[in-house]
């Protein structure tokens, strides 16, 4: 079977942040709704989520925070980089997501943007906030796998 122009995935912003802050849970994939010169700006890489939040809304799914630089040749027609973006969900997707979102703890973070073929997509994850130990478990587990790695080359050289 042939690979179809869809399979290719090229990432744009990453939020190492979150993985930081949060346990993920689940994660979902989502597009987004752009104006032309958002996806010209996003082509070129200019895209930042480190500070970015999804809310659900009505029933729609919204993010906000995420700043996608104007294009510098699209003079009237750039849109404010930190406007709200419309993510776009399945129903019950989002429905699905609301029921998890009001347990206590639960939130909507956004993990990647991507293309995936000619589409950008975002993703999104359930998470739930960590507490400053279980932070310190990671740092600490982090710092032991690079010595540990450290003492593997060193030993690796001799």
């Amino acid at each position: 079977m042939a690979k179809t122009s869809k399979d290719n995935v090229r990432m744009i912003a990453n939020n190492k942040k979150a993985r930081f802050d949060f346990f993920i849970e689940e994660t979902y994939e989502a597009g987004i709704s752009l104006h032309g010169t958002e996806v010209k700006s996003l082509r070129m890489g200019k895209c930042s989520i480190k500070e970015a939040f999804v809310r659900i809304e009505q029933g729609e799914v919204f993010i906000y925070g995420m700043h996608i630089s104007p294009y510098e040749k699209g003079n009237i027609f750039n849109k404010d980089p930190l406007r709200v973006k419309k993510l776009l969900l399945h129903r019950q997707e989002i429905h699905k997501l609301l029921g998890q979102i009001k347990q206590k703890g639960y939130t909507l973070v956004p993990l990647m943007v991507y293309f995936k073929g000619s589409l950008v997509k975002i993703q999104i994850g359930l998470a739930r906030g960590k507490k400053l130990y279980d932070k310190r478990e990671d740092i600490a587990k982090k710092d032991q796998r690079r010595e540990a790695e450290k003492n593997f080359k060193v030993k690796n050289l001799y």
